[in-house]
């Protein structure tokens, strides 16, 4: 009497997903929810540039009306030099590349998990794809920059050498270099609300300090690698030297450490998330 419905129950088992499963056991499950993640991304992509003209048009003058502001302050006012007679204007476009990439993957991220609310206080899926597919976002203004930047070489009859083949791998640096912050910030912002008010000041002093409007050639050697402790400086020294020909040279020592603080503090971004990834649910 009792053996169907036994063997029923045994054949709709299940297995039940919890936030405290094992490392492993989440990276498998990101690998298992993948088709989530793109439906995500393809979800943010769609919001900011599907029948708008503001989406695009904001990707385009945000980085040429900064880089105009940039170049009268750093070259106009303050007449600071570009290395090799490369012209101002590239110079400080090519550390916007870079700079916006790593930027607006904090701005997207930071409030995803609050965005996304409903879903998350509904089922359980790893939290970790919700500020990553938002960063998608950011790629796709990257290519649109990089366009204009293309116009800007032709404008200004400047051609890139063979380093920038290695775009790539600065591309994929500043993705790194911003998801540590940016997953860190996330999951402050779950619990405290008041960090959605910090992150636009930080933006705007960080253009500032960081060297986007200058070479950093320009400045001692012991201070080169002093900037490079900040995790966005060697993607931009990085994109500099792929796009202005190897005009801008890098500073091994800086590079190296500017690599092990990207991994530290992704390591930092990664371990609090998924410290913090359980009570997201009840403070959302």
């Amino acid at each position: 009497m009792n053996g169907p419905p036994a063997q029923a129950q045994k054949s709709r088992a299940v297995l039940i997903l919890a936030p405290g499963r094992s490392s492993g056991q989440y990276w498998g499950d990101l690998w298992r929810y993948r088709e989530l993640f793109v439906v995500l991304a393809w979800r943010d992509i769609a919001v900011r540039y599907k029948q708008t003209v503001i989406g695009v048009a904001w990707a385009l003058l945000r980085p040429l009306l900064t880089m105009l502001a940039l170049t009268f302050v750093f070259s106009r006012v303050a007449k600071l030099p570009t290395p090799a007679d490369v012209p101002y204007a590239l110079l400080v476009f090519a550390a916007l590349l870079p700079w916006f990439l790593f930027t607006t993957i904090l701005s997207e991220a930071s409030a995803s998990l609050i965005g996304n609310a409903n879903l998350i206080s509904k089922v359980y899926f790893p939290r970790l794809i919700i500020p990553v597919a938002a960063a998608m976002v950011a790629l796709v203004d990257l290519g649109i920059n990089f366009m204009l930047l293309m116009a800007l070489f032709l404008g200004y009859r400047f051609a890139p050498g063979v380093e920038i083949f290695a775009l790539p791998v600065f591309t994929v640096l500043c993705l790194l270099a911003s998801l540590g912050p940016a997953l860190l910030v996330t999951a402050l912002n779950v619990k405290y609300r008041d960090f959605r008010y910090i992150i636009p000041f930080i933006i705007q002093f960080g253009v500032y300090v960081t060297p986007v409007g200058f070479s950093i050639t320009i400045l001692p050697p012991q201070w080169q690698v002093l900037l490079y402790l900040n995790p966005a400086v060697g993607a931009i020294e990085g994109f500099r030297w792929c796009l202005l020909g190897g005009t801008n040279p890098l500073n091994p020592v800086g590079m190296v450490l500017n690599v092990g603080v990207v991994a530290i503090m992704l390591a930092l971004g990664i371990g609090y998330f998924r410290q913090t990834e359980r009570s997201f649910a009840d403070n959302i």
